[in-house]
């Protein structure tokens, strides 16, 4: 992995991390268990915020499988 693609995926874990914490917290103040996001339906910006989580724990997955070949 060169140091370009290292910085890349620090700053998307960085990102990940931030957007995790923010989610679970907006989880607990409408009432939700983070640990059922996946088995309930979520209002418009807890979906947003999911979406989002999602696809850069995907962008991190591609980057580290493209990494591994």
């Amino acid at each position: 992995m060169d140091d370009k693609t290292k910085d890349s995926v620090l700053e998307l874990e960085a990102r990940l991390k931030s957007l995790s914490e923010n989610f679970d917290r907006e989880m607990r103040a409408r009432g939700f268990d983070p640990a059922q996001a996946e088995n309930v339906a979520l209002p418009d910006a807890l979906a947003r915020l999911y979406m989002e989580r999602q696809l850069l724990l995907e962008e991190l997955n591609n980057i580290e499988a493209t990494d591994i070949r």
